[in-house]
């Protein structure tokens, strides 16, 4: 499984319309047959700052993402409301397709 994870900082003008900016890219994506997910997230500390956490099925599909039109597209609409260049982190994780379970903590009965 490829795992990135990329912390967007959006101009304050765009802070309420981000979502719905990126919002074709994101269903785009989460069709694609070798993406296990594309979810995003709002922090509670800056509301100007996004993270997307993505992955996908193993490289050729990560190549495949990026070659798309929708990528293309993405990036084009997400230029004009960041504030700066996003951070990234991308990874390889073997033996992973997906989310699992954390051991560590579950719903009391």
């Amino acid at each position: 499984m490829i795992f990135i994870a990329v912390r967007f900082t959006v101009r304050p003008e765009y802070r309420d319309q981000w979502l719905t900016l990126v919002d074709d890219f994101t269903r785009a994506t989460r069709a694609e047959p070798g993406n296990l997910f594309f979810d995003w997230s709002r922090s509670v500390d800056d509301p100007d700052r996004f993270v997307l956490l993505e992955a996908f099925a193993d490289a050729e599909a990560g190549a495949a993402h990026v070659a798309s039109d929708h990528f293309k597209a993405g990036l084009e609409a997400m230029a004009g409301a960041i504030a700066r260049t996003p951070e990234i982190i991308n990874v390889e994780v073997p033996g992973q397709s997906g989310w699992g379970a954390m051991a560590e903590l579950s719903p009391r009965h």
